[in-house]
């Protein structure tokens, strides 16, 4: 039935949804909270960065299974490194090469990551269970003489909890705390077979343009006989700093990565990204590293490698 008169037709909306007329001039009283959120829709704080990608506002409440973005998506055609890993090796027996590989130091690189919303405030907790999944390949596409190989493949699934939260620390925002378990691995047969296993924390901070995830992680131990790499965490770190923001009209990211030990055992990396918008979500991607850990099958080669292409998710 059409209703023109809008006294009539808030009438009728209240009888529908069982809400009591407010006196004319009167307001409302506030909204109750989301289930799962720290405070009424109405009266939230302000956007935070990390709204969209882990619905810290509930928004997008009940919309499970969704694809969205995770880690960033690119494809560098051009990736050079300045240390070819001829000979890769590992301490475990029969996971080092016996001659060298045939390999370019020029090679393609491209990643895929995306997650998706599991189950929403899990066991009546708040926050919510994601599922994760980033794949990222080097491809000797200019290698003609070995048949272009794939050189290397690392498969990243993970099961996240992740909860909102909003405190105020040193001038920063505290928006988002999660616990990962994390799988990584290249796929791949002896002598070239390289995996671990971890706990992966964090702690998501925003403050103006910028953002920091701080990532402390716990290798899950393996049998002396099935570890691929026993020292992986010696040169791929045990944690992570990850700093994002706004700069000069693009997005700048810098992870660093270290082992957490001090002598010869203080090791890790150092990655820097750079992309600048071109049209609707293509932007113009660079990436630079330093150091151990570019992939699994070097975990414990240093180099650096410098990386040119087209990005269209990036890390914010």
């Amino acid at each position: 039935m059409r209703i023109d008169d809008d006294k009539s037709r808030l009438a009728c909306y209240d009888r529908a949804f069982d809400r009591d007329p407010i006196p004319a001039g009167a307001n409302r009283p506030p909204l109750k909270a989301d289930p799962g959120t720290a405070t009424p829709p109405a009266a939230r704080a302000a956007p935070s960065l990390f709204d969209d990608r882990w619905d810290l506002d509930g928004r997008r409440r009940g919309e499970l299974f969704y694809p969205r973005a995770h880690k960033p998506v690119y494809l560098l055609p051009l990736n050079w490194t300045d240390r070819v890993n001829a000979t890769p090796s590992s301490p475990s027996p029969d996971h080092s090469v016996t001659g060298p590989l045939v390999l370019r130091p020029l090679e393609v690189k491209y990643q895929l990551s995306l997650k998706a919303k599991l189950w929403e405030r899990p066991l009546g907790l708040s926050g919510a269970i994601w599922g994760g999944y980033t794949q990222s390949s080097r491809w000797q596409v200019y290698n003609g003489a070995e048949s272009r190989p794939f050189r290397e493949t690392n498969y990243e699934p993970e099961l996240i909890y992740a909860w909102p939260i909003d405190q105020h620390l040193l001038g920063w925002r505290l928006r988002l705390a999660s616990v990962a378990l994390n799988h990584q691995s290249n796929g791949r047969s002896l002598p070239l077979s390289r995996s671990w296993n971890r706990w992966v924390g964090e702690a998501a901070f925003e403050r103006g343009d910028w953002t920091m995830q701080i990532r402390p992680w716990w290798r899950i131990g393996e049998a002396a006989g099935d570890d691929d790499n026993p020292d992986i965490g010696d040169y791929m770190g045990r944690s992570e700093v990850l700093l994002t923001g706004k700069l000069g009209g693009g997005i700048v990211a810098l992870q660093l990565r270290h082992s957490l030990r001090g002598g010869s055992r203080s090791r890790g990396s150092a990655q820097l990204e750079w992309s600048v918008p071109i049209d609707g979500a293509l932007h113009v991607y660079t990436q630079w590293f330093t150091g151990y850990g570019e992939s699994m099958i070097d975990y414990n080669h240093k180099q650096n490698k410098l990386g040119l292409g087209i990005s269209i998710v990036e890390w914010r």
